[in-house]
């Protein structure tokens, strides 16, 4: 049995987000009656999107979307390590259980992962995570190179990055697989700008094996 000291029972948790919580439940319902209630049966997402965990870029607002509409899979620097349990667990269950039409595989400009893959500080477990980013630093360092400014370095980095994990997303087996047996599935690389808001298209769509 855990024994909580008493002047703990005084201190708010976090009372301010559970306050925004009924707030927002409360508009959902004025709006729309029976909004949780169609929520409570099925979720039915078209849409599987990747992208970074970084607070800034929240999935659902970027694109418009209610809950139910957007499946989701958040990782730091938006990778899709065909090594990495989680993302495939997501993956197969959003094409093979939800059948989503489309998958996003969305990077953002600033990001601070791939910043940190490559200005030589040693941040710990993280560096592991963060090593394919540096791996394509290097593929790419002629390219990359020629741009003088930092900035603009690092969000073609960020671009980079991106058609990169469209690429491993795309021969995933999962998504072969779907493709093999006649299921629509389009993979796509965006990249949304800090700046204003708005997801640039890559033009990196695979549609097919």
């Amino acid at each position: 049995m855990w024994l909580v000291p008493d002047h703990a029972m005084a201190v708010p948790m976090l009372d301010h987000l559970k306050a925004n919580n009924r707030a927002w439940a409360e508009r959902m319902v004025s709006a729309d009656a029976g909004f949780f209630k169609r929520l409570e049966r099925q979720q039915a997402p078209e849409y599987l999107w990747i992208g970074c965990s970084d607070s800034r870029v929240p999935a659902n607002e970027i694109v418009g979307l209610d809950p139910g509409e957007l499946f989701v899979h958040r990782n730091v620097a938006n990778l899709a390590p065909p090594q990495d349990a989680n993302y495939l667990s997501v993956l197969q269950f959003a094409v093979d259980v939800l059948k989503v039409k489309h998958v996003m595989v969305v990077g953002h400009y600033g990001c601070g992962g791939v910043r940190a893959a490559v200005d030589g500080k040693r941040r710990g477990l993280v560096d592991h995570w963060l090593h394919p980013i540096r791996e394509l630093n290097h593929e790419h360092a002629h390219e990359l190179n020629e741009l003088t400014d930092v900035a603009a370095r690092l969000d073609r980095l960020c671009e980079l990055n991106v058609i990169r994990q469209v690429k491993n997303v795309a021969s995933d087996v999962f998504v072969q697989e779907a493709w093999s047996r006649g299921q629509e599935l389009s993979v796509h690389g965006w990249v949304y700008s800090l700046a204003n808001g708005l997801v640039r298209d890559l033009d990196v769509t695979v549609t097919r094996p």
